[in-house]
C-alpha cells in the first residue's frame, strides 16, 4: 500500500481505526491528547503530515467531545500542511436532525457539515447515514458506505438454515427494509408506530402477517432499544417463530441492554461503528473495517468504489 497514506484515530474510534489501519496494511499514527485541569483538551499529531493523505477516524457518539476533538485533530492537519483531509465518521452523530421538524429547532445535521468543511476537510467518509440527504449538506466528495455489504452475508447464512421475513420497526425504515427483502427474495411486514414524545412510544401494530414467520427487525440506529423490543414482543405475541434485528449503529443508551435481555429478540447484530458498552449474550458484533479499508484503498487509487455496494 502506498505510503503517501496516514491513519490516525480519535479517543472514541481507538479499536475500529486499529482495525481499519491494519486491513489496510499500515500502522495507526500517533496522537497525544493532552487534558487541561478546567475541562479543555488540545490534541496532536507526533509525527509529520506534511504533505500526506491524512485519514482521520473518529465516531461522533455522545458526549460531544467526541465531535470537537475530531474538529480539532481537522484543524490540526490543515495548519500542519497535509495534502488531504479524510474524515471517516462510521457513525455521523446527529444525523437524526437532518430537517426542521418543529418549530425554532435547528438542522444540526446541517451544521455539523459546515464545522467539518470550515475545519478543513476535503472528503468524508461514513456509514448509513440517517437520512440520504445529508450526503448534499457537503460541498466536498462523500463516501456513502452501505452496512448492506456486512449483513448481506450473514443473512445469505441465515437463509440456510430457515425462511426468513424481512421487517422495518416502522414505516421510516419501510424503503431499507424492502431493499434486504428485494435483495433476498422474501416477504416483509411493517411496525406502524406513534410516539409520545422523543424515545417514547404510544402504541403500535403490524402491517403484514408474521405468524409462524422468522422476523428479521432492519434499522440503521438502535438508541434506548424500545422500538425494536416492543416490536419483537408484539410479533411473538401475534404468533412469529422467532425475531432477530440487524442495526448498524449501536447506541444502547439508556436502559438499552436491559431491555435487550428482557425481550423476545433472539439476537441483535450490530456493527462496531459505535463501541459497545457492555458485553451482551443477544448481541454479535460484525466488523466494518475491511469495507473501509477497501474504500479508503480504491478512492486513494481512484478507482470505482461500486463493486463494494450491494444496495
Amino acid at each position: 500500500m502506498s505510503t503517501g497514506i496516514k491513519f490516525f484515530a480519535g479517543s472514541a474510534s481507538q479499536e475500529l481505526a486499529q482495525s481499519i489501519a491494519g486491513n489496510y496494511g499500515q500502522e495507526l499514527g500517533k496522537v497525544k491528547v493532552t487534558h487541561f485541569s478546567d475541562g479543555e483538551f488540545q490534541p496532536r499529531f507526533m509525527e509529520t503530515v506534511r504533505g500526506k493523505n491524512i485519514f482521520i477516524i473518529q465516531s461522533t457518539y455522545p458526549p460531544t467531545e467526541n465531535l470537537f476533538e475530531l474538529l480539532m485533530m481537522i484543524d490540526a492537519a490543515k495548519r500542519a500542511s497535509a495534502k488531504q483531509i479524510v474524515a471517516v465518521i462510521p457513525y455521523f452523530g446527529f444525523s437524526r436532525q437532518d430537517r426542521k421538524d418543529s418549530p425554532r429547532v435547528a438542522i444540526s445535521a446541517k451544521l455539523i457539515a459546515n464545522l467539518l468543511t470550515a475545519a478543513g476537510i476535503t472528503r468524508i467518509m461514513t456509514m448509513d447515514l440517517h437520512a440520504d440527504q445529508i450526503q448534499g449538506f457537503f460541498d466536498v466528495p462523500v463516501d456513502h458506505l452501505f452496512a448492506s455489504a456486512i449483513f448481506i452475508p450473514y443473512l445469505e447464512e441465515l437463509r440456510k438454515k430457515e425462511v426468513v421475513t424481512m421487517s422495518s420497526p416502522d414505516t421510516g425504515g419501510t424503503r431499507r427494509a424492502n431493499a434486504y427483502a428485494k435483495h433476498l427474495d422474501t416477504d416483509l411486514v411493517i411496525c406502524y408506530k406513534q410516539r409520545k414524545k422523543a424515545n417514547e412510544i404510544a402504541n403500535m401494530s403490524v402491517i403484514g402477517e408474521v405468524e409462524g414467520k422468522n422476523i428479521v427487525l432492519v434499522d440503521d440506529i438502535v438508541d434506548t432499544a424500545g422500538t425494536l423490543t416492543t416490536a419483537a414482543d408484539m410479533m411473538i405475541e401475534k404468533g412469529a417463530k422467532s425475531v432477530r434485528a440487524i442495526c448498524t449503529h449501536a447506541i444502547l443508551s439508556g436502559k438499552a441492554y436491559e431491555k435487550l435481555e428482557n425481550s423476545s429478540l433472539t439476537e441483535l447484530v450490530v456493527t462496531d461503528t459505535v463501541p459497545l458498552k457492555q458485553e451482551s449474550s443477544k448481541i454479535r458484533v460484525l466488523s466494518t473495517s475491511s469495507l473501509f479499508a477497501d474504500v479508503i484503498n480504491k478512492v486513494y487509487n481512484f478507482e470505482s468504489t461500486s463493486s463494494l455496494f450491494i444496495f
